[in-house]
């Protein structure tokens, strides 16, 4: 009555919008409120909104009264229960397609209330109040503080029942998990292992038993949910799920493959390959013929899409070449494995030709990268991978490796000198770890490449004469500094400490092979007062005992030619 405009239906939906506003700032009471909120919701639903309307319902109501709506238990006279909780989450859900008020703490501290909403039974009344919830929770997922508050107020845990049980907008559950899975991957899992670890089980599930498209979009699916810890191994339901995810996989890579098919099954298989190692695989014959058919396709996938001009360009194909690089690098660790192996020695010696060809295209696609591609960390993926090759296989290739040195020992220098972040690329780290920020360290995965490298005269000179030395020496200063700020308690053998023995070993064999050198080049001068302050530190360490005898015996041998310095 005091607002008759409000009655009349002019058919402009915009005009009668700016009416309900006017009606909203100038309400007396709550009843005169609701009605001009009810006329705001049916357009907000109806997607009438657009983003300055939004901002003037915003502006007019803020959030006490949705706060009010959604705390309120008596409903109007004839309505459903939830009529003031469905209209309170209508207008956030509004509010919340403004990324500015998606993140506010009044959206934040409403968590607990969007959860509260998932788990309550579901009814045909009460479909819109879920769909505003996802929405909600979709947008604060976007927002910088949005997926710590969620993991801490329990929505992880909350998402993954929706999942399960299988109701209204359980999609939409899965892919909020999958969105907070790949921001806070070990956050989530700390807090809510059993959750997700139950999601696993049903996806797991899904995936050996779907005989159609299902089952290849699930292999996108699942990666996400495969933990790097607590590892799946641990126990029964984890174990479950891998023997499920076996089959399915031994199945699907079987068959006869389209392009778009095989490449989610070969990453599906990375990201287990990144969890666990071999342990998901049998062992006996099934395992071993499926483990060498694995190792041939990422080969096969490598060699065509290196070798062939432009196939990088495509999208996606980093990403699974990335992925094959892994299997690739668990086909070298298997076939140097001689306690219990997975696979017989006429398999180990046709994989290693199959890899030797494949490492071939990767040398071949190193040496044709530009300069402005060198942040790209698909390079730094290729050079790692090519780099755990080098480490255990000496005598192929080695004319190949010999004219990329130079770019080795450049690439390693320029991201030691930089401490250079490669663009983050999704999925690109499955070599490492996954969507790591941290400077990327090259000459960690060439150290051992280069260990046997310097013991044979043509490579050494090309590494003497690119400089090699020099920035080993400061590599071997840095990662000294790293090991004396970490914990002094015995722990597990660390890169770091590896790094520094293997350094040892190069050293020494230029040491013995290049004696002039060390007399001539001032690199070592420096590095003996480095190893001269370094044993003392070391002996009462009983944990670092190797190291200490590597640098005592690097020391020892150069102070026999170091003789006559100050």
């Amino acid at each position: 009555q005091r607002f008759p405009a409000m009655a009349s239906d002019s058919g402009d939906g915009h005009a009668t919008l700016k009416r309900c506003l006017g009606v909203l700032r100038d309400a007396r009471n709550d009843s005169e409120q609701f009605a001009a909120l009810l006329l705001v919701t049916k357009a907000v639903r109806a997607g009438e909104v657009d983003a300055k309307t939004r901002r003037q319902i915003f502006d007019a109501i803020g959030f006490t009264f949705p706060t009010r709506l959604l705390t309120s238990r008596q409903p109007p006279a004839g309505c459903p229960p939830h009529t003031f909780r469905a209209l309170g989450l209508t207008l956030l859900a509004c509010f919340c397609t403004d990324p500015e008020l998606a993140g506010h703490s009044q959206i934040l501290n409403k968590i607990p209330t969007f959860n509260d909403v998932l788990l309550s039974p579901c009814d045909p009344d009460s479909t819109s109040m879920v769909d505003d919830v996802y929405q909600c929770l979709s947008a604060v997922l976007a927002t910088a503080r949005g997926p710590r508050e969620l993991v801490t107020k329990g929505t992880v845990s909350v998402l993954c029942q929706a999942y399960l049980n299988g109701g209204h907008g359980s999609d939409r559950a899965l892919t909020l998990l999958v969105g907070l899975l790949a921001i806070a991957e070990a956050k989530c899992w700390q807090r809510d292992a059993p959750q997700l670890l139950a999601v696993l089980s049903k996806l797991s599930g899904d995936f050996l038993k779907a005989e159609d498209m299902t089952k290849f979009e699930l292999c996108e699916v699942l990666p996400h949910f495969i933990p790097l810890s607590p590892p799946l191994t641990e126990n029964s339901q984890g174990s479950e799920c891998l023997c499920r995810l076996y089959k399915g996989l031994a199945d699907v890579l079987g068959s006869k493959l389209s392009q778009s098919q095989r490449d989610p099954a070969l990453k599906l298989a990375a990201s287990l390959v990144q969890a666990c190692g071999a342990e998901w695989i049998p062992a006996g014959s099934a395992g071993s013929k499926f483990l060498a058919l694995l190792v041939n396709l990422a080969c096969v996938e490598v060699r065509l899409t290196l070798e062939e001009p432009g196939a990088m360009e495509m999208e996606g194909k980093k990403e699974v070449v990335t992925a094959c690089y892994v299997l690739m690098e668990m086909g070298i660790q298997e076939c140097l494995r001689e306690e219990s192996p997975l696979l017989e020695n006429v398999q180990k010696m046709q994989l290693m030709r199959i890899m030797e060809e494949a490492f071939g295209a990767v040398i071949f696609y190193l040496r044709e990268v530009k300069q402005e591609e060198l942040q790209d960390p698909f390079i730094f993926a290729s050079v790692r991978v090519l780099g755990a090759w080098m480490a255990e296989e000496t005598s192929s290739l080695k004319q190949e490796i010999c004219e990329l040195l130079p770019f080795l020992v450049d690439y390693a220098r320029r991201l030691f000198k930089e401490g250079s972040p490669a663009e983050s690329l999704p999925q690109a780290e499955l070599v490492s770890t996954k969507a790591s920020a941290s400077p990327q360290d090259a000459l960690r995965f060439l150290l051992p490449g280069f260990c046997h490298l310097t013991a044979e005269d043509r490579p050494r000179n090309i590494l003497i004469s690119e400089g090699a030395p020099a920035l080993l020496c400061e590599y071997f200063l840095q990662q000294w500094e790293v090991l004396t700020t970490e914990s002094t308690a015995p722990v597990a053998l660390t890169s770091t400490e590896m790094s520094l023995q293997t350094l040892c070993g190069v050293f020494l064999n230029l040491v013995v092979t290049a004696p002039d050198l060390v007399r001539s080049d001032k690199t070592f001068s420096s590095l003996m007062d480095v190893l001269l302050n370094a044993l003392p530190l070391l002996l009462p360490q009983k944990h670092h005992l190797v190291l200490a005898a590597n640098v005592a015996t690097l020391g020892l041998m150069m102070a026999r030619i170091l003789t006559g310095s100050a």
